[in-house]
Parts: structure tokens; C-alpha cells; sequence
């Protein structure tokens, strides 16, 4: 697990790894503050030392003005060196960062995805890695830039008139104590803002997920209020931000500004109705540089929000971060097992005590069909899940083949078993790349026969692009049905050991599923198949049937035999089928 730095010491590493780049584009970034600040001292040079004694040789002062010309397009020149060179890096960064953070949620155990919201993960992954890159694309250039200009600015004053600068050298500290308390109340405001943002990010993925149901329930008007609450808590939020903003940044600034600007003018004329020689060249410059003091202050007020976002979204962000995951390791040398699963006296809870399995204990030969019936939450779906070793078990064993799952790699355990779900998923892309998904080893021929063996071949070769046919997100353009027959042959393409098939039939028509059974005589036939089913007609021929009833196995046997038994089985059969079972003969 990562260790749980600072956010700012963690957001300065994934700088360093850039820090030639960054010296270099803050390197011209003071030679741009340089050539900018030597434009007022040019001026009060050519107006003390030509203009006032009113010299009749024109030639220095048309040099100097082609240096001070010579200076603003060299300024413009390296800011915008600086300014390409700074962003570029940025993106860089957080480029690598967005990489880390997918990478780490491939990791996590699914217990997290279990309790948290899908949008607020895309929250993470998006928005708040965006609002770290504005700390580095703006916020990092805004105070190099801003110091930089306060030490030259300062310099240039005690050249010009010490005795008045000195005066000045009480604003940064005025500025600082305005700036301490503009963070400690906004901080509460920004961090309340990006937790609405999150939670509206999760409330529209999910809305968008189930809006047929919405619509179906009509749900719209109660929807659209719950989210409203979610917007006007953070427009709330964001209004007493912005009020903080605007009391303490270039309200507050521009007034000492005026105010500072007026004294000078003041200590000035005084100065010249005291009889004592004044520098028209002095006065102007010290006005100048005196009003540049503050573009840098407000430039720093103006960045500050988006520092604070910054953080906020990094604590977020290394939060995940964080998170105990496990390596995602090659498998590809992987040997192929027989397929034999045993479970001995397996016991598991999701939440502490809970137990949802207990001493569950079974074995599957390969070859060997084994069906999992029971009511909703008896348990049949944590048995796969730990099987594919999404969780681990509280106590007992599971074996594949004679080895403990604990000791393999979840890439090495899951490379040799295919899934199907009773919710099929399809991805963006084609017919082809949902069967493949990639996979170098699998041809565009073996694409074609898994298709084939399963039955959907007559269909995809009727759409206007066969098998190369676009597939929108979740394959909303096909039937469930032939959803499901995709799925299929995407598990089957991967030549499993071990065929898990989680509710597969309970969503498609008798048609559909009479083609599915056909097949599956055929691809079960040398792999250990374990099915968890709804309909207990497609499991007549199962080798084993597992009845599970409380997070316990309570009966087991062919259904031949567990009919005979006249129990739990006997009756669930009798309920389906609207009829009494006959008795085996």
C-alpha cells in the first residue's frame, strides 16, 4: 500500500519527474520578469536624462526606446516559451497520474466497487485529476512569477528611493495575513463543492443507467428534485466561496493599492513644496513599479481557488490511491489445469459475522456438470465469486486441481475460466472484438466458430456488417438474446477449463435457449462446467445438483435423485412447472 504522504509532497514527486523541464520553463519565466521590469527604469533614464535638461541629441534616447521595444518583444517571446513549455509538462503529469489511478482501480478488491457510487470513480479519474492540472499549469507559474516580480519590484523601489520603500515593505505581510484568512474560510466551501460535484457525477451515471426504469415508474419529477438539491447545495456552497473571494482578493487589493498609490503622490508633492529638486523620472518610475506590486497579489488571490481545488481533488485522488490492491501480474505462462474444483467446509461473510456461506463443500470433476439452484441470497453467486477469487474466504479451502486459489495470482487463476452473466455486457466496438476482446491468440476463424457453436451465427451474418458489425455501449441495438449468444461465444473463444454460467439463461426466450443448450453439450464436453440456475429444466443433465438454502447446501444429487427425495428440490420443480413432477421410475 502507498505510503500516506502529504498530498503536497506526493503532487511534487510526479513533478520531479519532469524537474528539468519545469527549471527550464521557470528559468524563462524570470528572464521574461527581467526584461519586463527593466521597461520603467528605461523610462525614467530617457526622462531624467534627456527629456528634463531637454537635450537637443536625439540619438540616446532613440536607443533606449529600441531597448525598451527590444525588451517587451523578448518578454512576449519567452513568456510564451514558458507558457508552451509549463502546459506541455503539465499535461504530462497528469497524464501520468490519470494512468496510475486506472491502473490502481484495476487492483482494488470489488469490495470497494461494491459501496461506492460509479460516478463518483469517473469524478475521480476526470474532474479531479483536471483540477490538479490547473496547480500546475497556472497556479505554479502565477507565484514563480509573482515572487520573482516582488523581489525585482522591490529592488528597483530601494534604488529609486530607499527611505520610501522601506513604507512598502509592510504590504506582503498585510497581503499574507489577508491571504491565511481567505484560505481557512473558503476551504470548507471548495471541499463541499467538489463532494457535490461527485455525488452529481454518481447520481447522473446512475440515471442515465436505469432511465428506462425512471421513465417507467414515472420517476422523472422526484429524479430531477433529488438532483436539484445535489446543484443548489453546491451553488450555495459556490456563492459563499465566491464572496469570500471577492471580499479578500481585488476588492481589498486595489483598495490599499489606491490608497498606498495616493500616500506616494502625497510624499512626492510634498517633497516639491518643500523647495527640495524632484525627479519627474523617480516619481514616475516609483508609481510604476509601485503598481506592479499588486498585479502579482491579485494574480496569486486569483489562483488560490484553484490551488484549493487542487488539494481538495488530490486528497481525493490519493485516496484512491491508497486503497490496498494487489499486482496485476503476467499469466501468459500459465499452464492449463484439468479443471477439478473442490471446496472444503468454505465459509464467508461480505460484513463481519454475516455469513452468507457456511461449510459449503462440494467437488467438480472435469468433464462434470454442477448446478447451483436455491432461492435469491442463498448464497449461489458468493460460491462463484469466490471461485474467481473476487473475495476471499472467511475460513476452509478451494482448490483447483489440488492447489490452494490463495496461492495463485488472480490473473493466473482466472486465465483458464470463462463467465457468463444472466446481465450480458457488451463493449464499444464490433461483434468480433466483443468475442476477442483483443486477445492475440484468438483468430478472426475461432471468432467465427465460437459464434457458430453457440448458434449465433444465423443472425450476425444477416446484419448489414456481419461480424464486423458496431456494437454501441452495453449493445442497446441487439436483443437480450443475442446479447446473451455473445457472450457465450466470447467465453468459449477463450477455451476455458472452467465454464461459469451465473443465471445464463433466465433472460432469454425458449427459442434462444434451446439453441444455447445445444451448444453447451457440445463446449461442456472435457471442461468442468458450474451453473447457477433460475430454470431447472436446463439443468436435468446436470452430473450435480447443489441445493443451497441459507448460505448452506442442503441437498445434492442428479435430479433424478433429488426428485425421489420429494424435498426443497422436489417442490421448487413442482412450482416451476405449474405441475406435479412425476417420479422417477
Amino acid at each position: 500500500m502507498a505510503s500516506k504522504r502529504s498530498s503536497g509532497s506526493r503532487l511534487l514527486s510526479y513533478a520531479l519527474v519532469y524537474k528539468y523541464r519545469i527549471i527550464g520553463a521557470l528559468a524563462l519565466l524570470l528572464c521574461a520578469v527581467g526584461a519586463e521590469l527593466g521597461g520603467p527604469y528605461i523610462i525614467k533614464t530617457i526622462i531624467d536624462g534627456h527629456l528634463t535638461p531637454r537635450t537637443d541629441d536625439i540619438g540616446p534616447v532613440l536607443g533606449l526606446l529600441a531597448l525598451y521595444i527590444g525588451l517587451i518583444l523578448a518578454s512576449g517571446l519567452l513568456n510564451f516559451s514558458q507558457s508552451y513549455l509549463l502546459q506541455s509538462t503539465a499535461l504530462r503529469i497528469i497524464k501520468n497520474m490519470r494512468m496510475d489511478v486506472m491502473r490502481h482501480i484495476q487492483r482494488i478488491p470489488l469490495r470497494y466497487f461494491d459501496n461506492t457510487p460509479i460516478g463518483q470513480i469517473v469524478s475521480r479519474v476526470a474532474n479531479d485529476t483536471e483540477a490538479i492540472r490547473e496547480l500546475f499549469m497556472s497556479f505554479m507559474a502565477t507565484f514563480v512569477v509573482s515572487f520573482a516580480h516582488l523581489i525585482g519590484i522591490y529592488a528597483a523601489l530601494f534604488i529609486l528611493d530607499a527611505k520610501l520603500a522601506v513604507y512598502t515593505l509592510a504590504l506582503p505581510p498585510v497581503f499574507a495575513l489577508i491571504m491565511y484568512f481567505h484560505l481557512k474560510f473558503s476551504k470548507k466551501y471548495v471541499s463541499i463543492m467538489r463532494a457535490r460535484l461527485s455525488d452529481m457525477n454518481a447520481m447522473l451515471n446512475e440515471s442515465i443507467a436505469v432511465m428506462p426504469i425512471i421513465q417507467a415508474f414515472r420517476r422523472e419529477k422526484v429524479t430531477l428534485e433529488e438532483f436539484d438539491r445535489l446543484n443548489e447545495d453546491r451553488y450555495d456552497a459556490q456563492v459563499k466561496q465566491f464572496r469570500v473571494f471577492s471580499l479578500s482578493s481585488r476588492n481589498i487589493v486595489g483598495t490599499i493599492g489606491s490608497l498606498v498609490t495616493a500616500y506616494v503622490i502625497w510624499y512626492f508633492g510634498n517633497l516639491s513644496l518643500s523647495g527640495t529638486v524632484l525627479s519627474i523620472g523617480v516619481l514616475y518610475a516609483f508609481i510604476d513599479y509601485l503598481g506592479r506590486i499588486f498585479n502579482p497579489i491579485i494574480g496569486i488571490f486569483d489562483q488560490l481557488m484553484n490551488a484549493q481545488r487542487a488539494f481538495v481533488s488530490a486528497d481525493k485522488v490519493f485516496a484512491v490511491l491508497d486503497m490496498e490492491g494487489e499486482e496485476v501480474e503476467d499469466a501468459s505462462g500459465a499452464a492449463k489445469p484439468e479443471g477439478e474444483v473442490k471446496f472444503e467446509n468454505v465459509t464467508f461473510a461480505y460484513n463481519g459475522d454475516d455469513h452468507v456461506l457456511r461449510n459449503i463443500s462440494f467437488e467438480a470433476r472435469r468433464g462434470e456438470t454442477v448446478a447451483l439452484v436455491g432461492h435469491t441470497g442463498s448464497g449461489k453467486s458468493s460460491i462463484i465469486n469466490l471461485l474467481l477469487g473476487f473475495y476471499e474466504p472467511g475460513a476452509g479451502q478451494i482448490t483447483i486441481d489440488g492447489v490452494d486459489i490463495a496461492t495463485l495470482s488472480k490473473q493466473e487463476l482466472r486465465k483458464h475460466m470463462g463467465i457468463v452473466l444472466q446481465d450480458p455486457y457488451l463493449f464499444a466496438g464490433d461483434i468480433k472484438f466483443n468475442v476477442s476482446l483483443y486477445n492475440k491468440e484468438i483468430s478472426p476463424d475461432r471468432v467465427k466458430q465460437a459464434l457458430s457453436d453457440v448458434g449465433a451465427a444465423p443472425f450476425v451474418e444477416q446484419l448489414p456488417n456481419g461480424y464486423d458489425e458496431p456494437v454501441v455501449e452495453r449493445g442497446s441495438t441487439l436483443s437480450s438474446g443475442q446479447r446473451q449468444l455473445i457472450s457465450f461465444a466470447r467465453a468459449l473463444a477463450f477455451d476455458p477449463s472452467i465454464l461459469i454460467l451465473d443465471e445464463a439463461t433466465a433472460s432469454i426466450d425458449s427459442e434462444t435457449e434451446g439453441l444455447i443448450q445445444q451448444a453447451l453439450k457440445v463446449v461442456s464436453e472435457g471442461r468442468t462446467t458450474l451453473i447457477i440456475a433460475h430454470r431447472l429444466s436446463t439443468i436435468r443433465d446436470a452430473s450435480q445438483i447443489l441445493v443451497l438454502h441459507r448460505g448452506e447446501i442442503v441437498e445434492r444429487g442428479t435430479h433424478d435423485e433429488l426428485m425421489a427425495l420429494r424435498g426443497r428440490y422436489f417442490k421448487m420443480y413442482q412450482l416451476q412447472t405449474g405441475e406435479k413432477a412425476p417420479l422417477p421410475a
